[in-house]
């Protein structure tokens, strides 16, 4: 392969776990925030109960982030939390995307 061809320039580390849009979402909120409840996260990315669950378990068994389950008084509360792995991982996302998109010619 060339280093000009896609797979040389990045798409290879391309992040599965994280490319996806609501996951993607997900850690880049947590990047800036660092920790989150549910709800803010629900409502930011315009998301159901349902699909952020999955996709914050999705993270969470990679050991992107970290979910903490307390009550305020007797309502649940749900933390997310972005880890180290976390962010080490968000960050190298982000190098290859930039790489990948380096490789493009410039519009005419």
């Amino acid at each position: 392969m060339t280093s000009g061809s896609p797979a040389g320039s990045g798409i290879g580390r391309i992040d599965d776990v994280i490319h996806g849009r609501l996951r993607l979402g997900i850690m880049t909120y947590l990047a800036d925030a660092e920790v989150a409840d549910f709800n803010e996260l629900k409502a930011a990315l315009d998301a159901t109960q349902g699909n952020l669950s999955v996709h914050l378990r999705k993270l969470e068994s990679a050991g992107f982030v970290a979910i903490e389950k307390s009550f305020i008084g007797r309502k649940p509360l749900t933390r997310v939390r972005i880890t180290k792995a976390g962010r080490t991982a968000f960050r190298a996302y982000v190098q290859a995307i930039a790489d990948l998109l380096g490789t493009l010619s410039p519009p005419d």
